[in-house]
């Protein structure tokens, strides 16, 4: 049988509303349905104030979805609005308690890490057992972020670090081509997802549940549910950094992740010329506006060495992030060099840092890495906290 739009919705018909009064269908609360290779996505729409509660009413139309023949999958996510559905006297949900955060052991004695820093606000929920989260942004595509977001975390793991990548692009992820990650991630439960493994790194991407060709044609609300499926709904067991590969730009995902998660911080990466540092000034001033702390500027393919004579060649210019940094008041992180075996090893699914571990080019990102580390307990000291957002 053919799995259709029209078949899930019929189907969906079958699961009550809020309260058992009329269906989730014919109540307007279904978003857009999207189905690939036989995997069905959507979200379900209620009121904030019952959302801790509508965890059945989830799970019930995920079983029925499920049981139509062809599905061989199903995501189903909870969207909350502020009112709606004239539940709005609802009481509101009891807080949950604090879960703990399982303890470190100790790491050999000449690698062992500095104390992780701890979640910075404390009107936003932490991921249990993650005790920093920090985002890779740029304000344009086309700068080299995600590369630079997987070495920077291969880097921290080199250092001694239990580290994980959350691949935040929704329409273009990358982490399963950059780390050579193939195949689908599995459930225990059927509800929680067990992230993949490679070098050493915990990975989650929306690479691994929809082809690589297939195209995510998703609005802003299931963007934004799918990102907090990626974050929550994973088992990431314990990890030291969280190393978050946002999407190019300042939109949806990074207003998530600021309006939800405890950034522990935020790195920005730039080339040389001024026109990406005019977009990088964007994503500066977005985190800013926000109150998460910024890390640093990482300069992307800063310089050329050619192979063959050693002249080097400043093509995009340089040390326009350095001097943006300055000029800002952010620490500068590194530079890195346009090298073709920094792309190769990229395009084969080794990054540099593990499959050249011994050259200059690992070198720079694990340098990078230390840095961003030693921001990180910098930020801790400091004891800054961001308020939390509410969109009206």
């Amino acid at each position: 049988m053919s799995v259709t739009k029209e078949l899930v919705t019929e189907r969906l018909r079958s699961v009550s509303g809020p309260d058992f009064s009329g269906n989730i269908v014919d109540l307007g609360m279904l978003s857009e349905i999207f189905i690939a290779d036989g995997k069905v996505f959507f979200s379900i729409t209620v009121p904030a104030e019952r959302a801790d509660h509508m965890e059945p009413l989830r799970a019930a139309a995920e079983r029925v979805v499920k049981a139509i023949p062809g599905v061989t999958g199903a995501v189903v996510t909870l969207t909350a609005e502020k009112k709606g559905g004239g539940m709005e006297a609802a009481p509101p949900p009891r807080p949950a308690p604090p879960r703990p955060v399982p303890q470190r052991a100790a790491a050999p004695a000449a690698r062992t890490p500095p104390p992780a820093p701890p979640s910075r606000a404390p009107g936003k929920r932490g991921v249990p057992g993650i005790d920093a989260i920090i985002a890779v942004a740029s304000g344009k595509g086309g700068v080299g972020k995600s590369t630079t977001a997987v070495n920077i975390a291969l880097g921290l793991a080199a250092n001694g670090l239990k580290v994980g990548v959350l691949d935040a692009d929704i329409y273009g992820p990358s982490m399963p081509k950059l780390l050579g990650i193939h195949g689908r991630p599995e459930s225990a439960d059927g509800k929680i997802l067990k992230p993949m493994l490679n070098y050493g790194l915990k990975v989650m991407s929306m690479g691994f549940l929809v082809d690589e060709e297939t195209p995510m044609i998703w609005r802003g609300p299931m963007v934004v549910s799918a990102l907090t499926q990626m974050l929550r709904e994973v088992d990431w067991g314990h990890l030291d950094v969280l190393v978050v590969d946002m999407p190019p730009g300042t939109g949806d995902a990074q207003l998530t992740m600021a309006q939800q998660v405890p950034l522990a911080g935020a790195i920005i990466v730039s080339t040389p010329q001024d026109l990406a540092l005019i977009d990088a000034r964007k994503g500066l001033n977005m985190f800013r506006k926000v109150d998460v702390p910024l890390l640093g500027i990482v300069e992307n393919m800063s310089y050329f060495i050619a192979p063959d004579t050693g002249k080097r060649y400043d093509i995009f210019g340089h040390g326009g992030a350095r001097r943006e940094a300055e000029r800002l008041g952010v620490t500068f992180l590194g530079e890195v060099p346009l090298e073709m075996g920094i792309r190769e090893s990229s395009d084969a699914g080794r990054p540099v840092t593990v499959s050249r571990p011994d050259g200059p080019e690992a070198a720079v990102y694990r340098d990078i890495a230390a840095r961003v580390w030693q921001r990180l307990q910098e930020e801790k000291g400091a004891g800054a906290s961001g308020p939390a957002i509410v969109f009206e």
